[in-house]
């Protein structure tokens, strides 16, 4: 049973995320789970412009993602940032390349999945995540969200993401704070629950 967490990431903050996310999934017996970014669409000199470059070396060695690694898995969480209320371009432009998969209807049944950053609160991380799930419906997948089953997300004890669409981070105004530990166990939970989900449609077993 196969799993591919498939991200977007500037700055860091959404592939740490992938990495707990993963780190779930592989807490279900038999997944095999694969963390691959999404080609970047920005210039490096951009990239350097936007104080980017370093932060990118994080996951620079992280296998670029291709269509095939959602036709060959069973389920597949997406990461993406938030620009503007919605996924960034380059995840955009990564799925608006997926049309021979929807005219095959090889993602059909596939477990879907969503987690997401911004920088606020309220800086649009569950807009991202709707918004998002419009794609994967269209491509016929199986979505899956964070259900209250996890408590972390009710916590008022901290300034904290996340919601039953999915796990989020916040990374400040100025990209300075990092996911915080309940945010990330909060991703290791929904890695977990979607493999599990996976696992049930495929083998029939819990």
């Amino acid at each position: 049973m196969k799993v591919n967490v498939i991200f977007h990431s500037l700055y860091g903050h959404i592939y740490k995320m992938a990495e707990a996310v993963a780190e779930g999934a592989r807490e279900v017996k038999g997944a095999e789970v694969k963390v691959l970014q999404v080609p970047e669409t920005l210039p490096a000199d951009v990239i350097a412009k936007m104080g980017a470059t370093d932060a990118k070396k994080q996951f620079a060695k992280v296998p670029v993602a291709t269509v095939d690694d959602l036709a060959e898995a069973d389920a597949v969480i997406f990461g993406t940032p938030t620009r503007f209320g919605n996924m960034t371009a380059q995840m955009r432009a990564f799925l608006d390349a997926t049309g021979s998969l929807w005219m095959k209807g090889a993602l059909i049944g596939k477990v879907g999945s969503v987690f997401a950053s911004s920088a606020t609160q309220h800086g649009g991380q569950e807009s991202t995540i709707l918004s998002f799930h419009v794609t994967l419906l269209h491509h016929g997948m199986v979505i899956a969200g964070m259900p209250y089953s996890e408590a972390r997300q009710t916590t008022m004890a901290e300034i904290s993401g996340g919601s039953p669409y999915g796990v989020t981070t916040i990374a400040g105004g100025d990209g300075g704070r990092q996911p915080s530990q309940n945010e990330l166990g909060m991703a290791r939970f929904q890695g977990r629950h979607v493999a599990s989900i996976a696992k049930r449609l495929v083998t029939g077993q819990a």
